[in-house]
């Protein structure tokens, strides 16, 4: 008889459950554009600046799905030096793509935590020279 007495507890907390999962499964994904937003935005405002030089711009074919540009950087923390990219292609209206040739100097932000997390241009900030 006392297992009777269980059985609405049992079944409430199965119910809590079932809508805790329900509830998580319908939560929006985040897409990689908004996430490498985020990214952009947490170095922008956490971000130490340093010097770096413009090491090429490319474009390259996406498996179909249009092309991509990516700006290509060299930059040095604490006597390490780090190369990097950043996709620009949806920030193509803030860089002067024909001004990012081969050596020239630019301002790049980093994460302090970890340098190798590194922007060049972002939606509130801009690292190229003119």
């Amino acid at each position: 008889m006392n297992v009777l007495r269980h059985y609405p507890v049992i079944l409430g907390g199965l119910g809590g459950l079932v809508v805790v999962v329900g509830l998580l499964a319908r939560r929006q994904r985040k897409t990689p554009e908004d996430r490498e937003r985020e990214r952009r935005a947490r170095i922008t405002q956490n971000g130490r600046i340093t010097d770096g030089n413009i090491l090429d711009v490319q474009e390259l074919q996406l498996d179909g799905r249009g092309w991509a540009q990516m700006l290509i950087y060299q930059y040095d923390v604490a006597g390490v030096t780090y190369e990097a990219s950043q996709d620009i292609t949806y920030l193509r209206h803030r860089v002067d793509l024909h001004s990012c040739r081969l050596g020239v100097a630019t301002s790049v932000k980093y994460d302090t935590h970890n340098p190798g997390d590194s922007i060049v241009v972002a939606e509130g900030w801009n690292g190229l020279r003119k």
